[in-house]
C-alpha cells in the first residue's frame, strides 16, 4: 500500500467546514499543524498546537497577504523527493510537509454574485493552487486534500491502515489537477468577457439509454462532475425499470416546477407540461387536488413532491392511476413498501437544494448551437403592475402568483386557470393564445371544476381583445399577464368591460 504517516501538516482554507473534526484528528496523530490568516485564526479557537506560516518561514506575509505562502520554505518542504532531496531540505533547515489541505478562494461563487472587476481579480486564488499542485505533483510523499467532502475518508483511511495509502493519495493528486483544470478555465472565460463564464462543461458518462426520445433513436445520459446534491441526472432511484429518455425529461419539468412552491405541492407532468398543479395543507391533499385537475392526462405521468411522501398518498397514487416515475424530496418505509407493490415505478429521491455550477440551457441548431441563461426570475408581488379599474383581492392575488409560477413551466402558447392554489384547466403548446384558452376551459368542464371567478396566467401578451373575452366568457375573474402589447389599451378596456382585475407582471415566461 506504500503507506505515509505525516508529521507536519499545512491547512489553509477558504471553506472551514468541519474544521473542528480534522484539527482535533491530527492533534490526536501528533500532526505538526502550520497554518495561515483566517485559518490559522479559526484554528487557535480550538488549540493553540498551532504555528503561523509567517513564524514557520521567518517571512511576515506582505501585500495585504498577496505573498504569504510563496516561500521556498514552504515549497520546498512539499515538493521534496523523500528518497534524493532529504539532505539538500536538512542542509537548507527546512523540513517536510508531508500533507497539504488546502481549498480556493471562491472564484465562481464571487462572479455569480455580481461583483465588480477589481472584487473578481482580488479572488483569483495563487498561493493555494501553487500549493497543492505542488502536493499534488509529489503524491508519491504527500497527500493533498482540497475538498472539505474527502475528510471523512482521510480519517477513515489512516485509522484503519496506519497511514495514508499511494492509491489514495493518487486519488487526491487527480482530484486537484480537475479542480485546477476547471478553476482555471472559469477565470479565463471571465477575462474574455464570455457570457457565460460560470459556464464549465465538465461532463462524464452515466449511462446508455435503451433508446431516445423514440425508439430509433440513441441516447446517453451524462451528469456534470463534483456534484454536491441528489439532482434529477444523479438521483437516488429507489425501485422500478431503468430511466427511459422521456421519463428524465419530464421528470425534470416536473421537479422544476414542484420546487418553485414553499407550502406543500404536487406536480404532475405529462410530456414535459404540468397537467395538474396545487398546494395543500398536506402532501396528499396537495396530490388529491393536482389529479383532479386532469386525472386522464394524469394517467401515465410523473408526479412530483416537494415534500416526503407518506403512507396515505402513496396508496392513493396506486389506487387511482398509471404512473411511470414518483419523485420526492424523501419517502416514508411504509410509502416505499406501498409503492414497491407496483415493481416497474421509478421511485426518486432528489434534494430540492440543486446544483447549477453551470447554469444555462443549450440547444442545437444547424450549425451551431444555442446557449441563454435559465429562466430563474420571479416577479415579487409588490411588482405587480395592476391596469383595470377593479383591483384584485388578496385571495385573488394569491391565485393569480400561483397561477403566474406554473404558466411559467407549461409550453408556450401557455394559458393556465387557478382556483384556491389548484390547477383548473392547463393550455398549452398552442399556435394561438384563444386556443390555449379554449382548451383550459375545456379541461376545467370535463372535470366538472368551477370556473366561475378563478384567476387566469397568459405568458405572454394578449396582441387582441379576443382573449380576455374568452376569458370573460368562462367566468375568469382575475389575470395576470406580462402586457406590452400595442394594443394593450384595447386588452385593459376589455378587462375592464367584463370587471375583470388584471396585473401586468412586465416580464413573460417562453417556454418553447
Amino acid at each position: 500500500m506504500n503507506l505515509i504517516t505525516p508529521k507536519t501538516a499545512l491547512v489553509s482554507l477558504s471553506d472551514k467546514s468541519n474544521l473542528d473534526e480534522l484539527i482535533k484528528f491530527l492533534l490526536d496523530q501528533e500532526v505538526k499543524i502550520i497554518s495561515t490568516g483566517g485559518t490559522y485564526s479559526a484554528i487557535k479557537k480550538i488549540t493553540n498546537k498551532v504555528i503561523e506560516v509567517s513564524e514557520f518561514t521567518g517571512f511576515e506575509e506582505m501585500m495585504d497577504g498577496r505573498v504569504k505562502t510563496l516561500h521556498p520554505k514552504i515549497h520546498a518542504g512539499i515538493l521534496a523527493r523523500r528518497e534524493t532531496d532529504i539532505e539538500v531540505l536538512t542542509d537548507r533547515g527546512y523540513e517536510c510537509i508531508d500533507i497539504v489541505i488546502v481549498n480556493l478562494y471562491p472564484f465562481r461563487e464571487t462572479i455569480a454574485s455580481g461583483c465588480s472587476f477589481d472584487e473578481a481579480i482580488e479572488k483569483i486564488d495563487i498561493g493555494g493552487p501553487t500549493m497543492i499542485r505542488s502536493a499534488a505533483k509529489n503524491f508519491k510523499d504527500v497527500a493533498v486534500i482540497s475538498d472539505p467532502n474527502d475528510y471523512t475518508q482521510l480519517i477513515d483511511e489512516w485509522k484503519n491502515n496506519g497511514g495514508i495509502s499511494y492509491e489514495f493519495r493518487k486519488e487526491l493528486s487527480q482530484k486537484v489537477f480537475q479542480l485546477m483544470a476547471e478553476y482555471n478555465l472559469s477565470i479565463a472565460n471571465y477575462l474574455k468577457d464570455i457570457s457565460f463564464n460560470t459556464h464549465q462543461y465538465n461532463l462524464q458518462k452515466s449511462q446508455s439509454l435503451r433508446y431516445g426520445e423514440n425508439p430509433h433513436q440513441t441516447a446517453n445520459l451524462f451528469t456534470f462532475a463534483n456534484l454536491e446534491h441528489k439532482n434529477i441526472a444523479n438521483a437516488d432511484v429507489l425501485q422500478g425499470k431503468e430511466l427511459s429518455y422521456n421519463n428524465i425529461v419530464d421528470a425534470d419539468a416536473a421537479w422544476e416546477c414542484v420546487r418553485a412552491f414553499d407550502e406543500p405541492a404536487c406536480v404532475i407532468v405529462k410530456h414535459a407540461n404540468p397537467c395538474g398543479v396545487a398546494e395543500g395543507s398536506s402532501i396528499f391533499e396537495a396530490y388529491d387536488l393536482a389529479f383532479n385537475t386532469d386525472p386522464t392526462s394524469a394517467f401515465g405521468g410523473i408526479i412530483a413532491f416537494n415534500r416526503k411522501v407518506d403512507k396515505k398518498t402513496a396508496e392513493e397514487i396506486n389506487t387511482r392511476q398509471f404512473v411511470e416515475v414518483v419523485l420526492a424530496t424523501s419517502f416514508e418505509e411504509a410509502a416505499l413498501e406501498e409503492l414497491a407493490k407496483k415493481k416497474n415505478v421509478r421511485v426518486l429521491c432528489v434534494d430540492l437544494e440543486q446544483d447549477n455550477p453551470y447554469p444555462g440551457v443549450i440547444k442545437k441548431v444547424s450549425g451551431g448551437i444555442l446557449i441563454q441563461s435559465d429562466d430563474t426570475f420571479i416577479v415579487p408581488t409588490e411588482d405587480l403592475k395592476c391596469v383595470t379599474k377593479r383591483q384584485p383581492s388578496a385571495e385573488e392575488i394569491n391565485d393569480l402568483m400561483f397561477a403566474w409560477k406554473v404558466a411559467k413551466f407549461v409550453k408556450s402558447n401557455a394559458i393556465v386557470y387557478v382556483k384556491n392554489k389548484q390547477t383548473i384547466g392547463i393550455g398549452a403548446g398552442q399556435m394561438s393564445r384563444v386556443i390555449s384558452a379554449e382548451i383550459a376551459n375545456l379541461k376545467a368542464k370535463e372535470e366538472g371544476l368551477e370556473v366561475k371567478g378563478a384567476a387566469m396566467a397568459s405568458d405572454a401578451f394578449f396582441p387582441f381583445r379576443d382573449g380576455i373575452d374568452k376569458a370573460a366568457s368562462s367566468g375568469i375573474a382575475a389575470i395576470i399577464q406580462p402586457g406590452g402589447s400595442i394594443r394593450d389599451e384595447e386588452v385593459i378596456a376589455a378587462a375592464d368591460e367584463n370587471n375583470i382585475a388584471m396585473v401586468f407582471t412586465s416580464t413573460r415566461h417562453f417556454r418553447h
